[in-house]
């Protein structure tokens, strides 16, 4: 059994030495650990949902589903991980951490924090998108894409960090002479991108309905627009098999 710290917490590197870790058949180091509530034969999907060629680019990051995970002290500069949920560990619990282990990066996510297959998901896929986008960074023909939209002004983002720096990337365009801040620009195309990947794996996994990304702080991307950036992700990345990559429109009554 892994060492108790406090409360029945264990550290993280603890968890990660004595927990089994698994192989997807795309590459995806992950493990799941304590009362996680997950099915593991769902969770082997969800991991499986992430492409190959994605997937290469995560060799040195391994997943753990874990109960809560969470901060050590004011700095936090050390991660605890519960072995069961409680509200007054959910509390102080966070959706995940990453922790430096021995020669890769581990990823604890908070499962019991996520109220849904949808919330974990999500969760999972945004740290694949951002860690892929870390390694290999954003495709020319995505950039000329999202761009070209922004330049355009369409309406809405996919998540607050690419609202803001999109935004950012163009001002003056209120007073109609706008110019390019290359700085905002990279970090909209990144999180554009990462953004782009998640919402794509997530279709991947599961069906859902796009209003579902609704978040109050910025108006939603118009869906023609994440429709054209979903397909240039599907033919960038085709799904691996047994998976499918479909957009459905509701139809109107």
């Amino acid at each position: 059994m892994a060492e108790g710290v406090q409360n029945g917490l264990l550290r993280a590197v603890q968890v990660a030495r004595e927990t089994t870790v698994r192989h997807a058949p795309n590459g995806i180091a992950f493990a799941a650990f304590g009362d996680n509530s997950l099915d593991g034969t769902e969770l082997e999907r969800m991991v499986q949902a992430v492409p190959s060629a994605i997937a290469s680019a995560l060799a040195r990051k391994a997943y753990y589903f874990v109960p809560l995970a969470l901060s050590e002290g004011r700095a936090g500069d050390s991660t605890l991980v519960a072995p069961a949920y409680t509200s007054e560990l959910g509390d102080k619990a966070i959706c995940h951490r990453n922790v430096t282990l021995d020669n890769f990066e581990g990823v604890f996510i908070s499962t019991r924090l996520l109220g849904d297959r949808f919330a974990l998901a999500f969760e999972f896929f945004i740290n694949v998108g951002h860690a892929f986008v870390d390694v290999a960074g954003v495709p020319e023909s995505f950039q000329q894409l999202i761009w070209d939209q922004a330049v355009a002004d369409v309406r809405g983002e996919t998540s607050q960090d690419a609202w803001e720096s999109r935004n950012l990337s163009l001002p003056g365009r209120a007073e109609g002479k706008p110019t390019v801040d290359e700085r905002a620009k990279t970090s909209f195309l990144e999180s554009a991108f990462s953004d782009a990947i998640a919402i794509y794996l997530l279709s991947l996994s599961i069906d859902f309905d796009y209003a579902e990304l609704r978040e109050r702080e910025y108006p939603l991307l118009a869906p023609h627009a994440l429709a054209e950036r979903l397909r240039l992700v599907a033919k960038l990345f085709p799904p691996n098999t047994g998976y499918e990559f479909a957009i459905r429109y509701r139809r109107r009554t």
